[in-house]
């Protein structure tokens, strides 16, 4: 490799790194919130909280890479035509490809990164975080022993400890039932305590009443001296761990199993998903291409354009766009699957053709000069705007 194109790989490999760090640190803000009620709601410790929250890290990935790769070529091309080195370049009689190769080759080895994550760890941390999520859902002695709090156990069914007493007792349990149809049950006892017998476990209330109330209004009360309500079943309920497409390997996708519940119901989700992996690391190359045939010419900056990283950016949005709405419509309608493979295709094709045939791909010139001066004209009636109202404030003032 050239000291020129190690220098334009250098580079290029900075901004990737920066844009992808922050990137992947949004995204995976936005992910970890919408998980938040793993600690407030199950009563999980903050350190099972953080490892669910890592696991979510390979799943964002692949689609956070070819974003930052686009914004790295777009910004290192952009600012090498600002500094003159393209026009340099150009001028020594350097190539084209002179630009492409090192940024082609990065664009590979991010290629590759993803398709590592994407068919290697993301389903094995999906997997891990599914059974993190249902043991912790199913631990229902730390999930109902919090102190004064309503804990949901089931659609219906919510439980409250009022106080924690000595030998593992519980005080003041109060539970709202309106799992049955027609009714509303609603049980208080003094006293209780959690009895384990293997894989069962009950909770046992003593000294309390059960009020039922129909939805004609009639109110029953009966009193009790112990009671007995049993939790296994929503113990082994929120236990299972059901393995969606996506959480299975790559493997088990290619032969999966004719017992799996999921793959009787929607034998489709599979092969789709199987598509989506095989296709999902091109788009590294799509987008770098795409940046490459924006902002990869020596152009004056006297040329009325866009900048080169929003088009690139605008561009790669829409051919994502086009993907994911190939996938999700794959998963019920089989023949889109040529449309996952063929919106990366056709988007290199194109972008390639650019390429060899020294084209900018840009919008328009008319358009290009339409958006800029509507843009000023924009500042312009602003700028306006604002001095008018300045001036009625001064002359309220003056008249007062």
């Amino acid at each position: 490799m050239k000291v020129v194109e190690r220098y334009i790989m250098r580079r290029a490999l900075a901004v990737f790194l920066a844009a992808l760090i922050w990137t992947l640190a949004i995204v995976w803000t936005t992910q970890v919130l919408a998980r938040i009620d793993l600690v407030t709601d199950s009563g999980q410790s903050v350190l099972t909280f953080f490892e669910v929250a890592a696991l979510i890290i390979p799943s964002i990935v692949p689609i956070v890479v070819p974003f930052a790769l686009v914004v790295a070529v777009a910004q290192t091309l952009s600012a090498m035509n600002s500094d003159s080195e393209l026009a340099v370049l150009n001028a020594a009689g350097a190539s084209r490809w002179t630009i492409v190769r090192p940024i082609m080759f990065l664009a590979l080895a991010a290629s590759v990164f993803s398709f590592a994550v994407d068919n290697g760890v993301d389903p094995y941390a999906r997997q891990k975080n599914r059974e993190l999520v249902a043991s912790s859902r199913a631990d229902l002695l730390s999930l109902i022993i919090q102190e004064g709090t309503f804990r949901k156990i089931d659609d219906g069914l919510f439980l409250q400890i009022g106080e924690r007493l000595p030998d593992n007792r519980l005080g003041g349990i109060f539970v709202a039932d309106s799992r049955e149809e027609g009714a509303n049950l609603i049980y208080y006892a003094k006293t209780g305590a959690i009895i384990e017998n293997g894989d069962e476990r009950v909770l046992m209330m003593n000294d309390g009443v059960i009020h039922r109330e129909t939805l004609a209004g009639d109110l029953s009360v009966i009193r009790f001296t112990s009671y007995a309500f049993d939790l296994s079943a929503f113990m082994s309920a929120s236990s299972d761990v059901l393995l969606l497409p996506k959480d299975r390997t790559t493997q088990y996708l290619l032969n999966p199993s004719p017992n799996d519940k999921v793959f009787q119901k929607k034998p489709n989700k599979y092969l789709a998903e199987l598509n989506q992996r095989f296709s999902e690391w091109s788009y590294s190359l799509v987008f770098a291409l795409i940046a490459l045939a924006v902002a990869g010419d020596a152009r004056s900056h006297r040329e009325a354009r866009i900048h080169p990283l929003i088009t690139s950016i605008a561009i790669a949005l829409f051919v994502r766009w086009l993907g994911f709405f190939a996938a999700g419509k794959a998963d019920n309608v089989p023949q889109y699957a040529y449309m996952v493979y063929g919106v990366p295709i056709v988007a290199s094709a194109v972008a390639t053709w650019f390429i060899v045939s020294n084209r900018t791909m840009e919008l328009p010139v008319a358009w290009a000069d339409w958006m800029t001066n509507f843009a000023g004209r924009f500042s312009d009636g602003w700028s306006a705007l604002k001095l008018r109202f300045a001036r009625r404030g001064a002359s309220g003032q003056g008249a007062g």
